[in-house]
């Protein structure tokens, strides 16, 4: 359909190369004989007899070489930068239809292609493509092909260029008569809109800008929006796979402070739980999977799952352990990874407790009056992951009638101390607990101060998992 133009004009704009306003105030009008014939795909006004191309002046803000300044660049909704050029592609069934022509923000004429149908246009539509122009064929009187009374779809081309290209800008060329169409149009998905009678080179110029900068905010904002619902159900299955303590019944106070290595997780290979079986035996474990990313706070949290259904099964000690490494075995995404474990049954009376370690440091004891002091390490046994068949003996530990015992994953003692390479170690954290214990410290505080004592001496956060588990009895 061709678009009526009193005069075929060339029009230079200074394309982005100020305000709006000053591009069509700075617009060059210049007679272009034959411009009418070129429209075809990608081609151009003629050159005048001798080769020359036609003298423009330099876009506005610009040396008249009309080359940007390095400064001066600009980029358009992941069609890469614009000082490469702009595209439009026109879909239309006329191949006369007549697009007036543009320069773009460099002073470069603006590509155009065009197509007849959707099937010539998802051929021409490259990654180089920043704007559709559809020129909107005229509405046909309202049909109704399901004889429901409901009239059809007279936006359905429009539809199907939207679903064909779904990161590019889409305008629609239509009558002025058809406004109340081409507004259905912008609220079906088109950018904008424009009328054939008011066409020209600076209002189709400013309209293709506005276009591909409102379709990049657009595909921005989406994926904002989609971002934070991920972050949002990520947070909420991984507070979900915490652990609840089941202490109902017992006389034990419980403790815990987390914080995953992972920059902005919830969630970390560390993992620990705390059940009361019904005949009063409180059971507590703390375990570390070897890494940091994903998938070893899924293991680990399998291992978790699994200690506890094992413990209300009845099994502890050398079987419990020894059924969790086949869990490991048959779980873990390579033969190299491994767990540390520590696991503790404090009996009904709370005064006496069994210990078993798989290659994880020992648990620390502060008996009432006392200053506090590691657990036996030596009877331990191997990480699990690491030796088939392997044993892990059960050692039984005297509590007394009051004490507290912390039980803590490696991140708390490898953080450094101060600019050098020395580590905290058990050492440095038990003289570190006995301070806070000394200023009146215990439960959850205690163990907040104390990891934040930890991340002050290594200098910053702590880059290793992070778990550390409190119990106590008055």
């Amino acid at each position: 359909m061709p678009v009526p133009v009193p005069h075929q004009r060339t029009v230079v704009l200074p394309h982005q190369a100020g305000p709006a306003d000053d591009a069509c105030a700075h617009a060059r009008v210049a007679d272009a004989p034959g411009a009418g014939d070129a429209t075809a795909r990608g081609t151009s006004v003629p050159a005048p007899a001798g080769g020359q191309e036609p003298a423009r002046p330099a876009p506005h803000g610009y040396p008249e070489s009309g080359q940007p300044q390095p400064d001066e660049q600009r980029f358009s909704a992941d069609r890469g930068p614009l000082h490469q050029g702009l595209t439009l592609l026109l879909i239309g069934e006329d191949p006369n239809s007549h697009v007036p022509e543009m320069w773009d923000w460099a002073g470069r004429k603006v590509r155009l292609r065009t197509a007849r149908n959707l099937t010539e246009a998802e051929r021409l539509l490259t990654d180089d493509v920043h704007c559709i122009l559809l020129d909107l064929p005229p509405a046909e009187p309202a049909a109704d092909p399901d004889g429901d009374g409901t009239p059809g779809d007279t936006l359905g081309i429009l539809r199907d260029v939207l679903r064909m290209a779904t990161s590019h800008a889409v305008l629609v060329l239509t009558y002025e008569t058809d406004a109340e169409r081409a507004a259905d149009a912008v609220r079906v998905g088109a950018q904008d809109y424009l009328f054939r009678d008011e066409l020209d080179g600076a209002v189709l110029s400013r309209a293709v800008r506005y276009a591909v900068e409102r379709k990049r905010a657009d595909l921005a904002q989406r994926q904002l929006t989609e971002s934070r619902m991920l972050a949002q159900e990520n947070a909420r299955l991984e507070r979900g796979l915490l652990p609840t303590p089941l202490l109902d019944g017992s006389d034990l106070r419980f403790a815990a402070c987390y914080r995953p290595g992972r920059s902005r997780a919830l969630l970390g290979g560390d993992f620990y739980d705390t059940v009361r079986t019904p005949d009063g035996t409180v059971h507590a474990m703390i375990g570390d999977v070897c890494g940091h990313g994903p998938d070893e706070a899924a293991l680990g949290v399998e291992l978790r799952i699994a200690w506890r259904a094992l413990t209300f099964a009845g099994l502890c000690g050398d079987e419990l352990l020894a059924t969790l490494q086949k869990v490991l075995e048959h779980e873990r995404a390579d033969d190299e990874i491994f767990a540390t474990l520590c696991t503790v049954d404090i009996s009904a009376d709370g005064r006496r407790a069994g210990l078993c370690l798989a290659g994880h440091p020992a648990p620390l004891l502060a008996r009432a009056g006392e200053r506090p002091d590691l657990l036996p390490y030596e009877f331990g046994g191997p990480a699990l992951g690491l030796l088939p068949n392997a044993r892990w003996p059960r050692r039984q530990v005297e509590l007394g009638g009051s004490w507290s015992l912390m039980m803590y994953t490696d991140g708390l003692i490898e953080g450094r101390i101060g600019k050098g390479n020395q580590r905290l170690g058990q050492e440095g954290m038990t003289e570190l607990v006995s301070r806070q214990m000394a200023a009146g410290l215990s439960g959850e505080e205690l163990l907040d101060a104390s990891v934040r004592e930890v991340r002050d001496l290594n200098g910053g956060e702590l880059t290793d998992d992070v778990a550390v588990l409190l119990l106590d009895r008055c």
